[in-house]
């Protein structure tokens, strides 16, 4: 059988693939839309086998196309975690639907589950433990669950700039991490800057809250379109990095790549082998190939079936 060798596919001339990176982007995940997912017509052509894809629900989107893009992904032969944004959920059986759904249709057994951006809820939930306490997915048996991680903070929660509320949260559902089989694990908001990803990680455990953390990257794309999803999501200090890049007029026209927050992360985990970032969840602002192709070239890949049964 012809294999498609998706293995340290470097550019000529390019630097070898650091170890550590390779080591970190080892099992990343990937973020997709059911409308970006329309432009990949095959993702085995891009994503290594075992690649878990997270499915974004924006507001407006018909749980009909969601469903229908997990089972597409799913088909594939990809693990898919679609989220469930609390404030769009409109009430218990609402919920209970989504999940039968989903697993009935997509054969989906895990979720992101999260408050979701809306301001103004549309029924009964309005935060991520809303969701966990109602039972629904151990119900249905799902084996993972991840929550949402904001290492620069979260407005929504914290108006003050502070992560009171956002602390108090994750302290809730590492507790009921512990009530639930599903294993769970915290999945991040972009960032931009390692050091202050770094700081908050290590606070994390200090507080006994020793969750796995997969850390929200923004693939390659460029410069204006970061800054854009940067202010939009409410990314905090790190949005330095962007704005010293802007003023550079040398890097200006040129796309942005994660290289630096990655190869500092990286370094920083190997020689800190308990550091609890395990993996990397990327968002591929700039378009899902340019991102998987950049992480092909820095190692995180493997070799599967170019047709796979």
């Amino acid at each position: 059988m012809a294999l498609l060798n998706f293995k340290k596919r470097e550019k000529p001339g390019a630097t070898p693939v650091n170890g550590q990176v390779e080591a970190l982007l080892k099992d990343y995940s990937i973020e997709v839309m059911p409308r970006t997912a329309e432009k990949v017509e095959d993702f085995r052509t891009l994503l290594p086998e075992g690649t878990r894809v997270y499915i974004a629900h924006i507001e407006g989107t018909p749980i009909d196309e969601m469903v229908a893009t997990a089972k597409r992904i799913a088909n594939e032969g990809y693990p898919v975690m679609p989220h469930f944004p609390a404030r769009i959920i409109k009430d218990r059986a609402t919920l209970a639907d989504w999940i039968a759904r989903y697993q009935g249709e997509a054969g989906v057994d895990q979720a992101l589950v999260l408050a979701g951006g809306v301001v103004t809820p549309h029924g009964d939930y309005d935060s991520a433990i809303g969701l966990l306490e109602s039972g629904e997915f151990d119900k249905a048996g799902f084996k993972r669950l991840h929550v949402a991680g904001h290492p620069e903070g979260n407005k929504d929660i914290d108006p003050d700039g502070s992560i009171t509320n956002v602390s108090a949260a994750l302290k809730w559902k590492q507790d009921f991490s512990e009530r639930t089989d599903a294993k769970m694990a915290i999945a991040t908001q972009f960032a931009f800057d390692a050091k202050p990803i770094i700081a908050w990680a290590d606070s994390l455990k200090e507080a006994g809250i020793d969750l796995p953390i997969h850390i929200g990257i923004a693939g390659p794309a460029k410069l204006q379109t970061l800054i854009k999803f940067a202010i939009a999501c409410g990314v905090g200090p790190s949005l330095k990095v962007l704005q010293k890049r802007a003023m550079d007029v040398s890097k200006l026209l040129l796309p942005y790549e994660p290289n630096d927050v990655i190869a500092e992360l990286a370094a920083h985990k190997a020689a800190n082998p308990d550091f609890n970032i395990t993996n990397v969840h990327f968002f591929p602002l700039g378009g899902i190939k340019s991102n998987a192709n950049w992480a092909i070239e820095h190692g995180g890949a493997s070799t599967r079936p170019a047709n796979p049964a």
